[in-house]
């Protein structure tokens, strides 16, 4: 029997979590962004999750939550599944609550777009299909996730999630139903849900340069197309082969070159960057003018772009990037570039420490429950202690356009 998730019901995990002043403080945090729950049960469980989280060391099983926070794991257990798996919450909202609380923090200096491939046993969960995996060499059922951070000092928070939906998933009617995937949800590629991160943060953030790894992606010159149109100053990882117009000629496609081609022809410097913790190192770029043909009908104004790459040894390019940060401003290009070896760090650890991978539900809202009860535990642990500190800003953007449970 599933425990009870009445309000008039006690949860068996409200006493004891309370005692010392780190706990009040995280009190006080999940209040905060957890305060929007309609029942008091469910912030009540919302608190004692995220408190499991925490506390709980190695794997972070629903009954290995129960057993850190409760004398009766087992109906505890039932009842922390219930909440994440079947509690009709919104984890929109909370998501935007943990925007704002990490804002308070400090100035945001980027929003940066990360991927988080979540291997599963079985083709049971939603979302889940045969996937590269290219730390492991391998190709493994997954499901993938497509997370939005706000680089805060040296820390990547993770504020939203996305989870991409194949073909396969989205034209099954039985698999929609089985794992409750709303109708208004939709086919769309991974370069359309991290524009949709970005817009999310648009709607509640002040604007910042937007840094994302997109050079697997054969639709990014849609997502750099859609972030022009929305002003964003953007460094985005493109594919060697992307086509770009070189130099400062008008944006016809009758002279498109790969990136390759145009840096081969680039202009060699040194600058100097600053790293994620706030070191400088010098290095050696090459960098080229280009602009981008438009492949689909724009009212926006044609924007100048640099496109770039560090020089490794033996006159190695590293990966290729473009900007919209003017040529005097590419040392702050280079150094928003190392932010995205940031998000796959804060990614890591949040799948070993905060249970990122140890998700025990099928279901499209579980997985979205899941995601913003771990992105909010590693918040607490990352920013609720302490405030980090300042690095120069870099790469200021331009002016931008900006359920209930």
């Amino acid at each position: 029997m599933v425990a009870s998730y009445e309000t008039d019901r006690p949860n068996p995990v409200n006493e004891g979590l309370t005692t010392s002043a780190e706990d009040v403080s995280l009190l006080t945090f999940t209040t905060n962004i957890f305060g929007h729950l309609p029942r008091v049960d469910q912030r009540r469980w919302a608190h004692a999750y995220v408190t499991a989280l925490l506390r709980t060391k190695g794997k972070k099983s629903i009954r290995r939550l129960a057993d850190t926070i409760s004398p009766s794991p087992a109906a505890t257990a039932q009842s922390l599944r219930q909440f994440v798996n079947l509690s009709p919450w919104d984890w929109r909202p909370v998501l935007h609550a943990l925007t704002r609380w990490a804002e308070g923090h400090g100035p945001v200096t980027a929003w940066s777009i990360g991927r988080a491939l979540l291997p599963k046993r079985g083709e049971q969960s939603v979302g889940v299909h045969r996937q590269f995996d290219p730390s492991s060499g391998q190709t493994l059922n997954s499901q993938l996730g497509l997370g939005a951070f706000l680089r805060i000092g040296t820390a990547h928070v993770p504020v939203g999630w996305r989870l991409y939906m194949p073909h396969s998933w989205i034209n099954d009617p039985r698999l929609r139903q089985r794992t409750r995937v709303p109708e208004t949800e939709h086919y769309r590629s991974p370069w359309s849900h991290a524009l949709g991160l970005v817009d999310a943060l648009a709607a509640a953030s002040a604007s910042s340069p937007v840094v994302a790894d997109m050079s697997d992606d054969p639709d990014v010159r849609l997502f750099i197309q859609a972030l022009n149109e929305r002003r964003h100053t953007l460094v985005v990882a493109v594919s060697p082969h992307f086509k770009v117009i070189p130099g400062e000629r008008s944006a016809s496609t009758a002279s498109l070159l790969s990136a390759k081609t145009c840096l081969s022809s680039g202009t060699v410097r040194d600058v100097i960057v600053a790293e994620p913790d706030g070191a400088q190192r010098r290095t050696r770029i090459l960098s080229a003018p280009v602009r981008l043909p438009h492949f689909r009908p724009s009212t926006a104004p044609e924007r100048p772009h640099q496109l770039f790459a560090e020089c490794g040894p033996g006159s190695r390019l590293g990966p290729v990037w473009i900007s919209t940060l003017p040529e005097r401003r590419l040392s702050d290009a280079v150094s928003l570039t190392a932010l995205t070896t940031s998000t796959t760090s804060t990614i890591t650890a949040m799948a070993r420490c905060f249970g990122l991978l140890d998700f025990e539900g099928r279901s499209f809202p579980g997985w979205h429950h899941h995601m913003a009860l771990v992105s909010t535990a590693y918040a607490f642990q990352r920013l609720g202690r302490s405030r980090p500190p300042m690095p120069p800003r870099l790469g200021a953007s331009e002016p931008d356009q900006r359920a209930s449970a």
